[in-house]
């Protein structure tokens, strides 16, 4: 396919190296992390070239080869004991997702300190055609699950406040692709936030 080959040629590597130093400087040196829905995880292995972090993955589909050790996920339950790891992060990986609160409410129980997310923001009118041929380019060849859940600023922030995530860190100018591409696949689409798990106040709002 012509536009995987683009995409692997301009964007892919440079897309890799700008996020994973933007992770990496939301870990801290020591801690266990924990990637869900890791992929092959290469972006794991750069984030730990960066930041001396200990990292396991989970995801739903298992790649042959990885780069970090990847364990089979269910998509709905992390097996894991409350507060193992200090960082959960997701990367690319909620819109992907039909039900991203109950999978946050999950990292939550299994992280001590902090969520660190990478996805999309639905905003301007183009914005879901746009964010639908790049979800589509990037993923759809690894038979990954594309339900296209891009979710708008207000709808995270409800989420982030049920769940009593406290924003650290919230970044939108990621400039992950060079030009000319970033004048289309940039836009203020993207965002990192480090969110500090807060004590829960309660039940999970339906």
């Amino acid at each position: 396919m012509f536009t995987k080959t683009l995409h692997d040629k301009f964007v892919y590597d440079r897309r890799m190296n700008v996020l994973s130093s933007i992770i990496s400087n939301q870990l801290e040196n020591g801690s266990r992390v924990l990637d869900v829905g890791c992929g092959d995880g290469k972006i794991d292995y750069l984030i730990m070239q960066k930041k001396k972090v200990d990292i396991l993955g989970v995801d739903v589909l298992l790649r042959d080869t990885t780069y970090i050790p990847v364990q089979k996920y269910d998509g709905e339950l992390l097996q894991f004991e409350d507060n193992e790891f200090d960082t959960v992060i997701f990367i690319d990986v909620l819109h992907h997702i039909e039900a991203p609160l109950a999978i946050l409410k999950e990292a939550k129980r299994v992280a001590r300190n902090n969520i660190v997310i990478k996805d999309h923001l639905k905003k301007g009118i183009f914005a879901y055609n746009t964010l639908k041929f790049m979800d589509y380019v990037g993923n759809a060849h690894y038979g990954v699950n594309l339900p296209y859940n891009y979710l708008t600023k207000e709808t995270w922030d409800s989420y982030f406040t049920k769940l009593n995530l406290s924003p650290r860190i919230f970044l939108t100018r990621l400039n992950l692709y060079p030009f000319p591409f970033n004048m289309i696949f940039d836009r203020n689409l993207h965002f990192v936030g480090n969110f500090a798990c807060s004590p829960s106040t309660g039940e999970l709002a339906s």
